[in-house]
């Protein structure tokens, strides 16, 4: 059945109506762009609109679209393994003679997210699978293989900055610790002294320098990181005020497969297997012939998911994406992703003919939908097979992911189960309501080009779904 089309402006809702407009046309909002959609999942009425067939900047609400897409694809249940495989004789003498393959088969969740703190958790498990083997060396090269996805690893119109910091790491079908470092710096006991640096993991595959040192405690020096493009070699400078509270800084890295690899060998060396040939990487196609020594299975899709909408994670949907094209259209880009996400938009009769969807994540400044066809999006996930494992990968009002801090007072505390996204001068919610009188809700409320604190579009977007719980 299509989807009702929205009003041109607002449905008729009388007091919903007035209270959510005289949210939206607040002064301090007089020259930005609003868009909002509210639909009673009982009965498929629009409640009220706003501007909702205007394309307007999702931000990471575009999560929605990618994580929808690839459970009606894959479904809740599916796990993703990574291998390790060689086509080499094991000798009399524990010897692979000949090249080990890691295949990186998409699993964002390489890292300590579901092992416990452990970021090597799972290559730990694969060496130990080999000392029981009785594998003691491999002779040839340790070959990190990524060529699941063989397009571009950034996303189209993310910025220079971006690429510096973990919510715009590189994507590879082959990713470690969600291919970042993670920095903890401190300041030292006394002024003057150099900070503290703990790096995780540690590796040789990066490197850490620093001249900073601990300032005054009402210091107004900052501290500044930097890493050249091409590199993996983090510099810090300036300072930390004494008596300041430790903060953890992810940091990207270049080239997440041969991260992979490297960890990997190193993992290898501290169990007693030797690598004789180093680590290489490669997109060319799996020699023939090969067996599988050692697997790791992730965690099923339904967990993946939730961990990208709970706490908006981009590379793993940036992953995800790239997974669809492989598995639907037989070729892991970004161009056969965005492909599978059109055929399942129109199955599912969203109306999404006006969208431009440069990335998967949100973080692409050029991406543009409309609240009508989120609201449409929502509605349908409603009635889909994986209805339940969508739902709950949805952050819920005031008590876990990005709304945890929002939204805590009842009605719409533990009502409200909403995505949230933010990029400069963008700030968007979308998702269901429970409300008193017991309706269910689908909504999608976005601001554009609002340049004063970003606090006033979160609060406003926060008044919208208690006004919407509150019915």
């Amino acid at each position: 059945m299509p989807a009702p089309a929205a009003p041109r402006s607002r449905a008729a809702g009388g007091g919903l109506a007035r209270a959510i407009d005289a949210i939206v046309d607040a002064p301090r909002f007089a020259h930005a762009w609003w868009g909002v959609e509210v639909r009673s999942l009982r009965s498929g009425r629009i409640v009220y609109a706003r501007d909702a067939q205007r394309n307007l900047k999702p931000a990471s609400t575009l999560k929605l679209v990618t994580t929808a897409a690839v459970l009606d694809a894959l479904g809740p249940d599916e796990r993703l393994r990574t291998t390790l495989e060689t086509s080499g004789r094991l000798d009399g003498l524990g010897r692979i003679l000949g090249d080990a393959y890691l295949v990186g088969r998409a699993d964002p969740d390489l890292s300590a997210r579901f092992a416990e703190g452990r970021p090597t958790a799972a290559f730990e498990e694969m060496a130990d699978a080999l000392r029981q083997a009785g594998v003691r060396r491999i002779v040839g090269r340790l070959i990190g293989h990524e060529g699941l996805f063989p397009g571009e690893r950034r996303g189209d119109d993310w910025t220079w900055n971006d690429l510096v910091w973990g919510y715009g790491a590189e994507v590879s079908a082959l990713s470690f610790n969600d291919n970042v470092a993670e920095l903890t710096v401190a300041p030292g006991e006394r002024e003057g002294d150099p900070i503290v640096v703990d790096r995780a993991p540690v590796t040789a595959y990066y490197r850490v320098t620093s001249t900073a040192v601990t300032g005054p405690r009402a210091g107004t020096r900052e501290l500044v990181l930097k890493r050249d493009f091409g590199t993996n070699i983090v510099r810090l400078s300036g300072a930390i005020a004494l008596g300041a509270a430790p903060q953890t800084l992810t940091v990207a890295v270049e080239d997440p497969a041969r991260y992979a690899a490297t960890v990997f060998a190193e993992v290898l060396a501290a169990k007693g297997i030797l690598v004789d040939g180093g680590v290489e990487t490669s997109v060319a196609p799996l020699p023939s012939g090969l067996r599988v020594l050692a697997s790791h299975d992730s965690p099923p899709l339904a967990e993946v998911v939730k961990v990208v909408n709970k706490v908006s994670q981009n590379l793993h949907t940036e992953m995800l994406l790239r997974l669809l094209g492989a598995r639907v259209k037989g070729e892991g880009t970004v161009e056969m992703g965005q492909a599978a996400v059109d055929d399942f938009l129109h199955r599912l009769a969203v109306d999404s003919e006006s969208w431009a969807r440069q990335d998967a994540s949100g973080l692409s400044r050029s991406d543009l939908v409309t609240p009508h066809g989120m609201v449409g999006l929502l509605a349908g996930m409603d009635r889909h097979r994986s209805a339940a494992a969508f739902r709950d990968s949805l952050p819920v009002a005031g008590v876990d992911g990005t709304l945890e801090h929002r939204l805590q007072q009842p009605p719409a505390r533990g009502n409200v189960l909403a995505k949230t996204g933010s990029i400069r001068y963008v700030n968007a919610l979308g998702g269901y309501v429970t409300t008193r009188s017991g309706d269910r809700l689908a909504f999608y409320a976005v601001v554009n080009h609002h340049t004063g604190p970003s606090s006033d579009s979160l609060g406003a977007l926060d008044a919208i779904a208690a006004v919407l719980a509150a019915q």
